[in-house]
């Protein structure tokens, strides 16, 4: 008389449990990237709506505020190139930067990243989406800020299209930048003041004109992702804009962003695991 184990009878329960898992598990395919952005960001977009458009108004209204200050000390050229494309990617760098900062913040401080961790979808698709939500916010602002500072200031409208590719770029850079700000600092309190003190470095060192800064202050001017965008739509004020150079600041936003939301998605794996 032989024994054999139960497990490998045709007929015993510990098969059927066995091969119904096996199923199970075979039936359930891993969540694809792009599904699961989609989802992520319609979500995001619907729950920030509410809440956020006021915000924006507030950014519209600080950018436009600044462009009428700064027309009693600039009169025009190149000068008042820069104040109008610095106030519209400030709208974005406000949004992108500063408002995804706090939310992550709050959001890795309140629980909320072991709500995502649950859920089959991929690291990068949460920090993308909501990333995207935040920065399509921006897209009225900087529209409004940057014809109101063209009548303002007298410059052409006529490449106003280019902000088609400034404002996905440039926010990009900066919603990676503040994706991963709010996720990297380990209280809220911090996350939120780090926001803020990167908004207002897109303020100091993007609205005032380069000429007159210190050689100091220019190298740090180069090292925030929003220049770039700044440099390339002001760039195209000109009577014969210089494509070549504003397809690569372009370039160098887009090459930022892809590097700051690599680190923003790092950052979420690393948030949601402790």
């Amino acid at each position: 008389m032989s024994v054999v184990p139960a497990e490998v009878l045709p007929g015993s329960a510990l098969a059927v449990d066995e091969t119904a898992g096996r199923a199970a598990a075979e039936l359930g395919p891993r969540a694809r990237l792009w599904p699961s952005l989609c989802a992520v960001y319609r979500a995001q977009l619907s729950r920030a709506r509410v809440a956020r458009i006021p915000l924006l108004f507030v950014a519209t209204f600080q950018s436009i505020g600044i462009m009428i200050l700064m027309r009693g000390v600039v009169d025009g050229g190149a000068e008042a190139q820069a104040v109008v494309a610095g106030s519209a990617v400030l709208v974005v760098a406000f949004v992108a930067l500063n408002l995804l900062a706090q939310y992550f913040g709050q959001l890795r401080a309140s629980g909320g990243l072991d709500h995502y961790a649950t859920l089959p979808v991929p690291p990068a698709a949460v920090v993308l989406g909501a990333a995207g939500a935040y920065a399509s916010f921006t897209v009225p602002g900087t529209v409004v800020t940057a014809v109101f500072g063209c009548v303002l200031f007298g410059l052409p409208m006529a490449n106003l299209w280019v902000l088609v590719a400034v404002i996905p770029l440039a926010g990009a850079a900066l919603a990676g930048l503040g994706a991963a700000l709010g996720l990297l600092a380990p209280r809220p309190e911090l996350a939120t003041l780090l926001g803020q003190l990167g908004m207002s470095a897109a303020l100091l060192l993007g609205v005032l004109p380069a000429d007159r800064m210190p050689e100091a202050v220019r190298l740090a001017r180069d090292l925030l992702p929003s220049t770039y965008g700044v440099e390339a739509f002001a760039r195209t004020f000109g009577e014969r804009p210089d494509w070549a150079f504003v397809l690569g600041d372009l370039a160098v936003c887009g090459v930022v962003g892809v590097v700051s939301l690599a680190v923003a998605t790092w950052a979420y794996r690393r948030a949601a695991v402790r």
